[in-house]
């Protein structure tokens, strides 16, 4: 499964759905992690843009999905507020694994700028991309997941050079660990078009994208108010066994919904 989990806005919603569908790998993306806090809940402000964040999410999936193992990669170290008071916050993206899946290699990196330590930084943000490589014991071969938050720009989700920068380095942490006939499956929030180079390049590198090709609605649900409907993709190698692709309408557990690939 992979989900931007819209920094668990939708908490009460998100977290009883996750623990019914246990997915055996979750990859989210806007996950907040902020360790100096036991509060539920702190305020994300920029400009006019107020945001009630879970303050501790990354806890609480990793509670909700209690047999695996969670890796959480920060972007950036900000401030969310509780009323009057600045709160240390970290922001980025999650892997969770079931543990009986061994993850036998991983690689952690950014696809656009570097780790912002002391605020969220300017628009465009740091971004940074995960990939893990498990065992099938059922297949009897090796699984490679890579995902990505992909730059938000706030003139919109054009090409620009950034962003077909950060294509090129998704695809370079998806295949370092890549050997003979592996499984491959590079998947997130991209913040681009279905027409996008984004998807061009990673056609080139032998993907091919299970959104565009197997659905027609998009990616967005009724809380997402602007006219585009995509955000979120998902693909696949050649090597990659698809029995069923779906894109979750219901319930709505953020402003994306889930895509969810049974292989």
């Amino acid at each position: 499964m992979c989900l931007n989990g819209w920094g668990g806005k939708l908490y009460d919603k998100l977290l009883p759905y996750l623990t019914e569908e246990n997915p055996d790998i979750l990859c989210i993306q806007e996950v907040v992690h902020t360790p100096e806090t036991e509060k539920d809940w702190l305020t994300y402000r920029d400009g006019d843009h107020i945001l009630p964040q879970q303050a501790n999410f990354f806890r609480d999936v990793k509670k909700a999905l209690s047999n695996h193992a969670g890796i959480f990669c920060p972007a950036s170290q900000g401030i969310l507020w509780d009323e009057n008071t600045k709160i240390p916050s970290q922001w980025g993206l999650a892997t969770f694994v079931r543990k009986s899946y061994p993850i036998i290699g991983q690689i952690q990196g950014f696809v656009h700028k570097s780790y912002s330590p002391h605020n969220y930084g300017e628009h465009p943000r740091s971004r940074n991309a995960h990939t893990v490589k498990v065992f099938d014991y059922k297949k009897n071969k090796p699984v490679v997941v890579a995902h990505m938050h992909g730059l938000r720009d706030l003139n919109g989700k054009m090409d620009t050079p950034e962003r077909a920068m950060q294509a090129h380095k998704l695809v370079s942490f998806a295949k370092r660990l890549v050997e003979n006939n592996d499984t491959l499956v590079v998947c997130g929030d991209f913040n681009v078009e279905p027409n996008s180079e984004t998807l061009k390049i990673l056609s080139k590198a032998g993907l091919t994208d299970l959104v565009t090709t197997r659905t027609t609605k998009g990616t967005r649900n009724s809380h997402y108010k602007k006219k585009s409907r995509y955000a979120d993709y998902m693909l696949v190698n050649e090597h990659t066994n698809v029995l069923n692709f779906n894109v979750i309408f219901e319930p709505e557990v953020s402003d994306h919904c889930p895509m969810v690939l049974n292989i």
